[in-house]
């Protein structure tokens, strides 16, 4: 960790679900003073329970002592006030993919973050930049920082600015990102999926339609994958543990902004999502957990 931190002390984070808990993790991590903001105290509790649990596993596998630990533990609070993060050097938005709700945050974020040198990033995996940048008065601070889930152990962070982004803000956050959380970096431009959605959406849609006309199970789709292309996860597999909601919005953004039937989501996801089984976090989806 460099001694300046490229002027990140502390940093707030928008959604302390499984992605935004997972940027906490990694920025606590790196002993910046981070504060987590969920919508109730419950969802708050729920948040520092998924945190801890990860903390006390690296504690338990040898990859945190306990004077880290603690140390990390430390690191970290939660609130329910969007207000406590107005201290904020850095801010990360990390809640469910709709652009509705993301430009209502940016726009709150905008009003209560008091620095005008604080940027206001997003964990978008396919949403525009400049589209959520534009619901502030300051569009040169704001970039897309996408973390790949569980963030603590994926390397990748996409650094995506906007048309508005200020040179210094995408040097400031290239150089944080790889050298303070100790992340490789990928350049991407602003436009939906930036590079990995981009190329995995469609292939994860493509596993869907071939499950949907009966090519195969799911099972031996995701087989085919893992055992043939050495992938860890199959499609399906991957799909679940993303959230099917998630991929509903991200497959219908990468549809509105290409045009090209390959990101248009199948009826059967529709469906999946409509009867409410949205993969893990629910308990069904192509399987049952």
């Amino acid at each position: 960790m460099t001694s300046s931190n490229y002027g990140i002390k502390q940093v707030g984070i928008v959604g302390g679900g499984q992605m935004g808990g997972g940027v906490a993790e990694v920025m606590a991590k790196a002993g910046l003073q981070t504060v987590i903001k969920e919508v109730n105290a419950e969802l708050a509790e729920k948040s520092q329970a998924g945190i801890e649990k990860s903390l006390n596993r690296a504690l338990e596998r040898g990859k945190l002592d306990q004077e880290s630990h603690a140390a990390v533990l430390s690191n970290l609070s939660y609130t329910t006030d969007l207000v406590d993060l107005a201290s904020s050097d850095l801010v990360v938005e990390a809640v469910v993919e709709s652009y509705e709700l993301k430009a209502q945050i940016f726009s709150e974020l905008d009003e209560v973050v008091t620095s005008p040198e604080a940027v206001l990033a997003t964990n978008t995996s396919s949403i525009p930049i400049i589209d959520i940048a534009m619901n502030t008065k300051r569009p040169e601070q704001v970039i897309g920082l996408h973390f790949f889930n569980p963030a603590p152990v994926m390397k990748l962070v996409e650094v995506i600015p906007s048309v508005r982004t200020s040179e210094s803000v995408i040097q400031n956050m290239t150089n944080f990102t790889t050298e303070v959380i100790e992340k490789t970096v990928v350049a991407a431009k602003d436009r939906a999926g930036f590079v990995v959605n981009m190329l995995l959406v469609p292939y994860m849609l493509a596993a869907m339609k071939m499950y949907e006309a009966g090519h195969a199970t799911a099972e031996d789709i995701d087989a085919g994958m893992k055992l043939g292309a050495a992938h860890p996860m199959g499609p399906l597999e991957l799909s679940d543990m993303i959230g099917l909601d998630t991929m509903l919005l991200v497959g219908e953004t990468l549809f509105a902004e290409y045009g090209d039937a390959f990101y248009l989501p199948p009826p059967l996801l529709k469906r999946m999502v409509a009867a409410g089984q949205l993969g893990r976090k629910s308990g069904q989806g192509f399987y049952s957990y």
